[in-house]
């Protein structure tokens, strides 16, 4: 519990004085925003700060902090300082530094962002990645609400799920898996008007509502599960209880780089820099953007700490050890075991409102992705969004290839999501060191290019590690090519990936240093 709530605290602490530190570095003023120099009525539409606080929230607070804080809390409440010191000195820096950057160059999308100060040929590499992350977001937003409303409406608040033996569950004749098929459809067309509308039409009208929910189920959970630890019920693991990889399966699941790519949006998370301009095309005023970018991040890294202690709490083994494992075996964040927590610690009624809080989670965050698609195309391919007919022909290709890809599996369509998530954070990070650096004054770039490449570490080791990663990539060249790469070469030993992971930061910080603190650069 002590860890928990002092976790919070260092959460807030972190927003008055480190958001203050990086909002004074960056040094907003009094400049037109875009929404003030050219309103459209659909995307630069002026908002106030307390609206634009809850879109953005709603925007970056998909299943991340929820299902990705739940699975990583199978290492151990050693999440809790991945959740609180990512969250203050890189999530919430990146997503600072995207949208502030997004307002001082006219609205722009984070892959514009990134061609700007990194180069044409990141430009082009940005552009493809960002479409192909937001469109998985998607997905992963549609599938993961509409199995968890499925649930809701097949098992009720019985709290039966997971159940053994008998026969499934209906409702009206139709079983999870089929209501599941029904509401993703369901959803696909809430993300479609979303999609197209103007931006104060639905996503401004019932953001608040969602955000109700929001707020009451994090109230609800939080509270619950330290009363619980109080009465000596459910009682959480303090830090300094479980400070090893408490994985069951931690000799094949390493901390590093697993748990830093698994709590993506609970910490630092890319697809935040595709959502952060579109508050920024709608912000009235620079000095808005410490408390709508900075400050929604410190707000989900709170959701996230919740969750990861909620769900360390409520599997916590009952034969008076310290276990993880029956997180672990009902397989970490999914539907099952957010709905199970919800029922279990709220109740019938109130679990009802938790689990629509949930709920509302990633429907808020999938329709702003296929949003930010459509943008980011527009910007990539020059095609004015004002006209109705624009927006159409940008919009039903993207969700008609989401849908089609709602059918893979959606384990796989996460894992991907993850990688490429940390990713794309990684690049908007040294995107906005080297502003800094340039723009503001030598040594101010180190607050974002530090994450930047702790992130690069993280991310290439995870990529020569994970199973869908570099070994897939060996496999698909086998498949294509018929070549018999030899054994080992169809690998790589994990001390070895740790190496690469640091070498390739260290190299990216040494290009970092060298592009922005060489006299040819500060020539130009």
């Amino acid at each position: 519990m002590y860890s928990f709530l002092g976790g919070l605290v260092i959460l807030i602490l972190g927003y008055i004085i480190y958001g203050g530190i990086v909002n004074y570095i960056f040094g907003p003023d009094d400049r037109e925003t875009p929404c003030v120099k050219h309103p459209d009525g659909v995307d630069f539409v002026p908002i106030s700060a307390g609206r634009a606080f809850l879109i953005q929230l709603l925007n970056i607070a998909g299943l991340g902090p929820i299902f990705g804080a739940l699975t990583g809390a199978i290492w151990g409440p050693q999440v809790y300082l991945w959740i609180v010191f990512g969250t203050i000195f890189a999530g919430a820096v990146h997503d600072y530094l995207v949208g502030m950057l997004s307002i001082r160059n006219d609205g722009a999308s984070v892959s514009e962002i990134t061609g700007k100060y990194l180069g044409g040929f990141m430009l082009q590499v940005m552009r493809l990645f960002s479409v192909v992350l937001l469109v998985m977001v998607g997905v992963v937003f549609m599938v993961g609400p509409a199995g968890l409303l499925a649930l809701m409406i097949t098992q009720g608040t019985s709290g039966a799920v997971g159940a053994t033996g008998g026969a499934p569950a209906m409702f009206m004749g139709y079983s999870a898996a089929d209501w599941t098929k029904i509401l993703t459809v369901v959803i696909l067309v809430y993300y479609f008007l979303a999609t197209l509308l103007p931006i104060d039409k639905v996503i401004g009208k019932i953001y608040p509502v969602f955000g109700l929910c929001l707020i009451f189920m994090a109230i609800g959970i939080g509270g619950v599960t330290v009363y619980n630890h109080v009465q000596g019920t459910k009682p959480m693991i303090e830090l300094w209880e479980g400070l090893y990889n408490m994985h069951p399966k931690a000799d094949a699941m390493p901390i590093w780089p697993l748990m830093f790519i698994t709590v993506a949006c609970g910490a630092i998370s890319g697809f935040h820099a595709t959502q952060s301009p579109m508050m920024a095309r709608c912000l009235t005023s620079e000095r808005q953007g410490r408390f709508v970018f900075y400050g929604a991040m410190v707000a989900e890294g709170i959701i996230a700490l919740i969750w990861a202690s909620a769900g360390i709490a409520f599997y916590n083994g009952t034969d008076g050890g310290f276990s993880t494992a029956g997180l672990l075996a009902v397989g970490g964040g999914n539907s099952t075991s957010v709905y199970q927590i919800s029922v279990g610690l709220l109740g019938p009624i109130g679990s009802i409102l938790a689990l629509l809080g949930v709920v509302a989670c990633p429907i808020t965050s999938g329709d702003t992705a296929f949003r930010s698609a459509r943008l980011t195309l527009a910007d990539w391919f020059k095609i004015d969004q004002k006209g109705f007919f624009p927006r159409i022909a940008l919009s039903l290709p993207l969700l008609a290839i989401g849908y089609l890809i709602s059918f893979q599996d959606y384990g796989i369509v996460w894992r991907y999501f993850s990688w490429s998530n940390q990713t794309l954070a990684m690049i908007a990070l040294w995107a906005g060191a080297v502003y800094l650096s340039r723009n503001v004054g030598a040594g101010k770039g180190f607050i974002a290019a530090i994450p930047a490449a702790f992130m690069s570490a993280v991310s290439i080791t995870y990529f020569c590690i994970a199973n869908e990663c570099y070994p897939a990539v060996i496999r698909g060249i086998m498949s294509v090519s018929g070549w018999n790469i030899p054994e080992l070469y169809r690998s790589i030993p994990r001390n070895v990936s740790y190496g690469i992971g640091i070498g390739f930061a260290v190299l990216f910080f040494l290009i970092y240093w060298v592009k922005v603190y060489s006299p040819a650069s500060k020539e130009a």
